[in-house]
């Protein structure tokens, strides 16, 4: 299964675990694995808590003052950071699948 995911902001961090989930059940498979990953070269895939908003602001700031947007890259697009961030943090995440529900 295919979905885009549309953000509002240069940097955000967007919850996909209802996407996700229904792939999974409408796949038919009980028990193995979903990989889920971001073909594009400035998005990034991770798995982390949703119940403190907190976690999401923390870990977008903390990417940000290990890779700052304005640490004199050369990439002529102007988003290298983007690049370097989704390096970092990873384009795909593998979660198991058990009795039908992601693990």
């Amino acid at each position: 299964m295919r979905f885009e995911i549309q953000t509002q902001r240069r940097e955000q961090m967007v919850e996909i675990t209802r996407e996700v989930a229904g792939a999974v059940t409408g796949s038919g498979v009980t028990d193995g694995r979903v990989m889920v990953f971001c073909q594009h070269t400035t998005a990034a895939v991770t798995i982390n808590e949703a119940a403190a908003p907190d976690i999401q602001v923390d870990m977008l700031a903390g990417l940000s003052r290990l890779v700052p947007e304005d640490g004199g890259w050369r990439h002529i697009e102007g988003n290298s950071d983007a690049h370097i961030k989704s390096s970092l943090v990873g384009v795909s995440v593998d979660i198991p699948i058990v009795g039908g529900r992601m693990a």
